[in-house]
């Protein structure tokens, strides 16, 4: 549990959630199907450039990318892209169902629909996009959500395409599948009045509540991520990117406040050091000769490869190197990241963490003799080619003169583990320009009507609807809700004589708890489960054996339920078989039952069910077990 005061350090942050449509299967700009394929038919390469925009301005995004001087390869296949994907044949008309999708999910979020759409292209020069740019357009503004109470504004509704899907990268050159570039995928923008990382957490539910609501998004890894934007007082509205599993959301925001305030300590250090901003500065040093019999394997490579070491002297940094910000991410490791972004490198040394790596004591001190280095100073060593440490050198000197002014202004993408790592600097609005192949698409009030009545439940009428109509728990309603179980629940609370209560608990604790356990529970269909469910209503098998059947199908994919049923041994005993057992356990315990008498059932009860468990219902075995015992009592 996290001991920070959010409150106090006025934590704002603002959520960006990305979710895939279901759009009749089909991309946004062209017929394709919207499906993963891992089929290669043909290789486009590309090689993205930035351009400026109609205003003369460069974005600092593209520009950044493309200093990064990388190759991109894209993969694609003809079920799954076409010529709109490979940028040689115009985009098509938008698909009219992912229009109508997000106009609806904007509706029940209380946003205003705009009159006409308007298609613009936001640069993107990470090669995720054939083109070097993303198209998006805006469907919706001003709405907002009830989340605990509270209002949540909905600042913007957006439709766009997705990107290429990550396939490797190889020696600078990077490759991509195209069947994922133009799925359908709508962003919803909230404003920044999330105040704690739980609240973000809440939010984010809630959203996804609604979009799954409407049947029309695509489920499974990779069709949902969001994106949020973090700040504290003094700090920095610093976005991180790439969240995909909602938990993570807490801990990604924990890590990045923790962050922004070790990076002010180190600030707030620098300025009780005494140490000024006009101090640093691009003083490179060759230092080359001090390694000529180095054991470091990374700086002998790159010296027998003709390349350099070169050193740069932070003055003031000593100790501040090795200060950690997040969990596992030092300030030497923020330097890193600009080192290999900026440079190509692969990394880089610094004098807090030497000596170490195949560097010696006698290497550090000549090091820092070479730069002129005091106890206070700290020490950045690179090695390579000269001109990408040279890039490398000027990268880290900027980053070390911007935590003079606290929290640098930048885009950074998430860790599984809720740390994050530097990506580029921030887009402008230079990114932003109009789509000149695609006209304006009139919203008109007829097509908001029809859309209007075509609004599915809203998450909390369903809720409440489960709980009136089948008796269930709010938790247990809820549940169902969030696991997108509502629909299986009802069709097995229709087909079956189950009581709706222990169906819901088996699709919520009961999945849940095997899965813990480790039991694949995916790998059963919910046709499989719906026939243990059929089984159990028609007293085939007891409800008590539907962990240990669906262990069984989950380990044996080819059984269906009853083949299940009869390799363990479940098959609910017939009346005649069980009072068999329930009569020789009565003759066998003749002497408990002349102790204790009808007293003698809670004793009796428990050696019948460990031999009856799974095969007899427990409130039959009961009442069957007292009349036995009843009569035996009578008789003397």
């Amino acid at each position: 549990m996290s001991t920070i005061d959010y409150k106090k350090l006025d934590l704002k942050v603002g959520l960006e959630l990305h979710q895939q449509l279901n759009a009749d299967e089909k991309k946004l700009f062209c017929g394709c199907r919207a499906e993963l394929s891992e089929k290669s038919e043909y290789e486009v390469i590309r090689k993205l450039r930035p351009t400026q925009s109609e205003l003369g301005e460069m974005d600092p995004a593209a520009l950044f990318e493309f200093q990064r001087n990388r190759k991109f390869v894209y993969l694609g296949n003809s079920e799954s892209s076409c010529l709109v994907e490979v940028d040689e044949e115009p985009p098509h008309k938008p698909n009219e169902k992912a229009i109508d999708i997000s106009l609806m999910i904007a509706l029940m979020m209380n946003a205003k629909p705009v009159n006409e759409i308007h298609v613009s292209r936001k640069s993107v020069l990470d090669g995720s996009s054939v083109f070097g740019f993303q198209r998006t357009m805006l469907v919706a503004t001003s709405g907002g959500i009830v989340v605990d109470g509270k209002e949540v504004p909905i600042q913007a509704v957006y439709l766009e395409e997705d990107a290429c899907r990550p396939d490797k990268m190889d020696a600078g050159t990077v490759y991509y599948r195209l069947d994922r570039l133009g799925v359908p995928l709508i962003e919803v923008v909230t404003g920044p009045v999330i105040y704690s990382p739980e609240e973000a957490v809440k939010v984010a539910a809630a959203i996804g509540k609604l979009l799954r609501a409407t049947k029309c998004v695509r489920r499974g890894i990779g069709t949902i991520r969001q994106d949020l934007n973090v700040s504290i007082l003094g700090g920095n509205v610093i976005e991180v990117k790439g969240v995909q599993e909602l938990q993570l959301l807490s801990d990604v925001i924990e890590h990045e406040v923790q962050r922004q305030l070790n990076l002010l300590k180190i600030r707030d250090e620098l300025i009780k050091r005494g140490v000024l901003k006009e101090a640093v500065v691009e003083c490179f040093v060759d230092v080359s000769d001090v390694f000529g019999e180095t054991k470091s394997n990374i700086i002998k490579k790159a010296l027998q490869n003709k390349g350099v070491a070169l050193a740069v002297k932070l003055p003031g940094f000593a100790s501040l190197l090795k200060f950690e910000l997040e969990p596992g991410i030092r300030f030497g490791t923020e330097l890193s990241d600009q080192a290999k972004f900026w440079g190509g490198l692969g990394g880089l040394f610094h004098s807090d963490e030497l000596p170490a790596y195949g560097v010696s004591v006698n290497e550090l001190s000549e090091l820092k003799k070479a730069v002129k280095a005091s106890d206070i100073d700290g020490v950045v060593l690179v090695a390579d080619d000269s001109n990408k440490c040279v890039d490398a050198l000027r990268a880290v000197v900027r980053r070390s003169i911007a935590v003079f002014d606290g929290v640098p202004d930048e885009t950074r993408s998430a860790y599984p583990d809720g740390t994050s790592h530097y990506t580029r600097p921030k887009p402008g609005a230079a990114r932003m320009y109009p789509e000149t192949d695609i006209p304006p698409i009139t919203i008109t009030s007829e097509r908001i009507n029809r859309i209007r009545s075509e609004i599915p439940e809203l998450p909390e009428d369903i809720i409440v609807r489960l709980i009136n109509q089948y008796g269930i728990n709010r938790k247990l309603a809820t549940q169902l809700m969030d696991l997108d179980y509502v629909e299986f629940f009802e069709s097995i609370s229709k087909r079956s004589n189950v009581s709706p209560t222990f169906v819901a608990a088996c699709l919520t604790e009961t999945l849940r708890s095997l899965k813990r356990e480790g039991v694949s529970v995916e790998k059963v269909s919910a046709a499989k489960l719906m026939e243990v469910f059929e089984l159990i209503g028609s007293n085939f098998v007891a409800k008590e054996s539907f962990p240990e059947i669906v262990e069984c199908l989950a380990e044996n994919e080819s059984y269906d339920a009853k083949s299940a049923v009869e390799h363990l041994g479940l098959k609910m005993l017939s009346a005649n078989e069980l009072d068999k057992i329930i009569v020789d356990i009565v003759k066998s315990e003749s002497q408990l039952i002349k102790d204790r008498g009808i007293g003698a059932v809670s004793a009796l009860m428990g050696i019948v069910m460990s031999k009856v468990r799974g095969k007899a219902d427990a409130k039959i075995v009961a009442e069957r077990v007292k009349e036995k015992i009843e009569k035996t009592v009578a008789s003397g």
